[in-house]
C-alpha cells in the first residue's frame, strides 16, 4: 500500500505548477476579463463556456455543474486519478521528488497505479525508439521511406521498433523495477499459455500514442513481416490509462496549432498525420483502431471553444469505404457547435499517399478543397436514385429533406432547402423548403432528430406536389395494374381522351401525325397503353379505308382491361358542340394540345437536369441541356403561332 505523501511536497506540489497551464492542457482558455479566464467545461457538454479559471488564487470553477477547485482536485477529476497520483503527476512535471510518510523518497512501490502504468509506458517508448537504429529494424526504416519519411520525422513523432523475440521488452521492464503484473495490466505485454508474460508487440513498427497532456498512454503497431499472421495494425488494449474512444493520435503535437487555427482536421490513420503534419497542416489528428465518436468530440469541442467560427474538417478516400466513414462522421455533425466539412482525397488516395505523389502543397490543397459535410451527405444521398423519373425525385426528396431538415441554423436549413431544390430538379422550390420546414417541425414536436424513428405524418405525401406520389395514388394502398385511375377532371387527361377518341373513331383525322407521337406523350398510363394498342395494331395511317380497323386495335390489346377501355373510348361520343361535326381543325387542336402539354413536361424536365447539373458545376454539360431547352422552346412557340401546321 502507497505511503503517505509529505504534506510540505503537497504544497509545492500545488504551488509549483500554474493552475491556468495545466488547464489549458486540455481545454483552450480565453480571457473572461478580472483577471480571470473562461472556456468550455470538460465535465459536462455545454455551448456556451462557464468554466472559469482564477490564476491568481489557483482555483478553477463552473459556474454551470458547480465543479470547482485547485490544480490537484481538476487532474483528479479530469483524469480519474487518486490524489497521490494526481500529486505525482504534477510532481514529475516540475521536477520535484516525493517524500512518503512511511519511509524513503518516491519509492517504486509507493507510487499510485496510473502513475506506474505511464510510466512504463515512457520507458517503452524510449526501449522501442532505441531499437528503430538496430539492424533487425531496417524493415521498418524502409516502410517509413518508402512513404516519404525521413529519421528526423520518425525522431518528431517518437517513432520506435519492437524487437521479434518473446519478451525482450518484458526483460527491459523487469530490470527497471515493474512487476508482471504491472506490465499485463498496461496492455505492454500479455499472458503466455505457461502464465508467464510476453510481449504484445514483436517485430512490428511502433507509433506512440500521447493524451493531450503528452503522456504515451498506448502504441499502434504496423506489422512488417510476411511470417506475422496478426491483424495489418495492433493496437494498444483497453487498459486503466488507454482509453481509445478517449485518444486521438497526434492531440499532443495538434492542439496548440488546432486552438490558435479554430480548425481541427480529423485524418484516418498514422501516416495520414505524420504527412499532413510535414506538409504543414499542423493541426491533423486521427483515432486509434476505432471510428470517430462520442469521445474524440468532447476533446475537439474544449479545444475549439466549439462556436460557428470553428472547423472540424473530416478527410476520406474517395472510394466507397470512405464515403460510408464520411457519412458515419456526419451522424455526429451535430453535435458540434463548429462547422464541420469534407476533404476527399483525389484517385482514392490518402493524405499519406498524396503527399508523396504530388508533394507537400497538395495536401494542403487538399484541406483547402473542402466542402460542407451537409452537402456531401445530401449529394451521396440524391446520387443513389434516378432523377430523371418523378418517382425517383420524391423517393430522393423524402431521403434528403430529413437530411436537410436536422440543420440547427435556420437560414442555412433554408439555404440547403432551396439547395436540395436545385440537386433534384425540382422547380417548385417552395415545395422543398416547406418540407423541410415540417420535418424540422415534427422533429421538434417529438423532440427527436429529423429521419429518426418517422411517426406516420413525417412519412406522409402530400399530394398535387412536384415529388408527390403518382395522381391517384393513395399511399398503404395496393396500385392498380396499370397505373393510377383516370382524372377526367384532368385537362390534360381530357385532351388526352379526345385525341384517342378520334383516333379509334376517325383516325383519317389524325394521320398521319397521330402515328408520330410516342406513348409517353400521353401522361395517364391507361391512356398510354391504348396508344401502345394502336401502334400494335399498324397505326391510324393503316385504318383508312379499312373496316376491320377496331377489330385489330380491339385483338391487339394485352388483357381485358385495356380491350374494355379501347372499347369504351371507341362509342363514347366526342366533346364537340351540339350539331358540329368533328373536322381536321378540331382534331389538329387536339392534336397540338396534347403535343404542347409532352414539350412542356420535357421542358420541366430539362430544366431539372439542368439545375442538377449547374448545382454540380457540371456548366459544359448544363450548356448542351440549355441548347436544347432553347430549340424545344422554339418547338413549342412555333405550335402555339402556327397551331397543326407546325407538327
Amino acid at each position: 500500500m502507497a505511503g503517505r505523501i509529505n504534506d510540505e511536497d503537497v504544497k509545492a506540489v500545488r504551488d509549483a505548477v500554474p493552475i491556468d497551464a495545466v488547464v489549458s492542457e486540455y481545454l483552450q482558455l480565453r480571457n473572461a476579463g478580472g483577471g480571470q479566464l473562461k472556456g468550455l467545461c470538460p465535465f459536462h457538454d455545454e455551448k456556451s463556456p462557464s468554466f472559469h479559471v482564477s490564476p491568481s488564487k489557483g482555483l478553477y470553477h463552473c459556474f454551470g455543474c458547480q465543479e470547482g477547485g485547485d490544480t490537484l482536485d481538476f487532474i483528479r477529476k479530469v483524469d480519474h486519478l487518486s490524489f497521490s497520483e494526481a500529486v505525482e503527476r504534477l510532481a514529475a512535471q516540475a521536477g520535484i521528488t516525493l517524500r512518503y510518510e512511511e519511509g524513503g523518497y518516491g519509492r517504486a512501490s509507493q507510487q499510485g497505479e496510473r502513475t506506474r502504468l505511464v510510466e512504463a509506458h515512457k520507458i517503452a517508448q524510449k526501449f522501442y525508439a532505441e531499437q528503430l537504429d538496430s539492424p533487425e529494424a531496417e524493415p521498418g526504416r524502409r516502410f517509413l521511406a518508402e512513404r516519404g519519411f525521413e529519421q528526423s520525422a520518425a525522431q518528431h513523432f517518437g517513432m520506435g521498433y519492437s524487437p521479434a523475440g518473446w519478451d525482450h521488452l518484458v526483460r527491459f521492464l523487469r530490470g527497471k523495477g515493474f512487476t508482471d503484473k504491472e506490465m499485463i495490466t498496461s496492455g505492454l505485454a500479455q499472458e503466455a499459455r505457461n502464465g508467464r508474460p510476453i510481449d504484445r508487440f514483436r517485430g512490428r513498427l511502433m507509433w506512440p500514442i500521447r493524451d493531450i497532456t503528452g503522456e504515451v498512454v498506448g502504441f499502434g503497431a504496423r506489422k512488417l513481416r510476411e511470417d506475422d499472421n496478426g491483424p495489418k495494425y495492433l493496437n494498444t488494449p483497453e487498459t486503466p490509462i488507454y482509453h481509445k474512444s478517449q485518444v486521438l493520435y497526434g492531440i499532443d503535437l495538434a492542439k496548440k496549432d488546432i486552438a490558435k487555427a479554430n480548425r481541427a482536421v480529423v485524418v484516418e490513420g498514422y501516416t495520414d498525420v505524420m504527412a499532413c503534419h510535414l506538409a504543414g497542416v499542423t493541426t491533423a489528428i486521427a483515432t486509434s483502431g476505432t471510428s470517430f465518436g462520442e469521445g474524440h468530440i468532447k476533446i475537439l469541442r474544449r479545444l475549439l471553444m466549439d462556436n460557428a467560427q470553428s472547423e472540424v474538417v473530416f478527410t476520406f478516400d474517395g472510394d466507397e469505404a470512405g464515403k460510408k466513414a464520411a457519412l458515419r462522421a456526419f451522424e455526429d455533425d451535430q453535435k458540434f457547435a463548429a462547422r464541420t466539412s469534407i476533404a476527399i482525397t483525389p484517385g482514392g488516395m490518402d493524405p499519406c499517399d498524396l503527399r508523396l505523389a504530388q508533394g507537400d502543397d497538395a495536401v494542403a490543397r487538399l484541406v483547402d478543397s473542402r466542402a460542407p459535410l451537409f452537402e456531401f451527405a445530401i449529394q451521396s444521398i440524391v446520387g443513389q436514385y434516378n432523377l430523371d423519373t418523378a418517382e425517383g425525385r420524391s423517393a430522393a426528396l423524402e431521403q434528403a429533406a430529413p437530411v436537410v431538415a436536422r440543420i440547427k441554423d435556420a437560414s442555412i436549413q433554408h439555404e440547403y432547402a432551396v439547395r436540395l431544390a436545385g440537386l433534384l430538379g425540382i422547380l417548385d422550390t417552395q415545395f422543398v423548403v416547406k418540407r423541410v420546414a415540417q420535418l424540422a417541425r415534427w422533429a421538434r414536436e417529438r423532440g427527436t432528430r429529423p429521419g429518426a424513428g418517422q411517426s406516420a405524418p413525417a412519412r406522409e405525401q402530400r399530394p398535387g406536389g412536384p415529388a408527390a406520389a403518382a395522381p391517384g395514388r393513395t399511399q398503404g394502398a395496393a396500385p392498380a395494374p396499370y397505373g393510377p385511375p383516370l382524372n377526367l377532371r384532368s385537362p390534360a387527361h381530357r385532351v388526352e381522351r379526345e385525341l384517342l377518341k378520334l383516333a379509334l373513331q376517325r383516325p383519317e383525322l389524325v394521320a398521319p401525325a397521330f402515328d408520330a407521337y410516342g406513348a409517353d406523350e400521353f401522361t395517364a398510363p391507361p391512356y398510354a397503353l391504348v396508344r401502345e394498342t394502336i401502334e400494335a395494331a399498324g397505326g391510324v395511317t393503316a385504318a383508312e379505308g379499312d373496316g376491320g380497323y377496331l377489330t385489330r386495335v380491339r385483338e391487339a390489346a394485352p388483357d381485358d382491361t385495356v380491350r374494355t377501355l379501347v372499347t369504351e373510348l371507341a362509342v363514347e361520343p366526342l366533346r364537340m358542340a351540339r350539331g358540329r361535326a368533328p373536322d381536321e381543325t378540331y382534331a389538329g387542336n387536339q392534336l397540338v394540345a396534347v403535343r404542347l402539354a409532352a414539350v412542356k413536361a420535357r421542358l420541366t424536365d430539362m430544366e431539372g437536369s439542368a439545375r442538377r447539373l449547374e448545382a454540380q458545376r457540371d456548366y459544359e454539360s448544363s450548356a448542351t441541356v440549355r441548347r436544347q431547352i432553347w430549340t424545344l422552346e422554339q418547338y413549342g412557340r412555333a405550335l402555339r403561332e402556327r397551331g397543326a401546321d407546325a407538327l
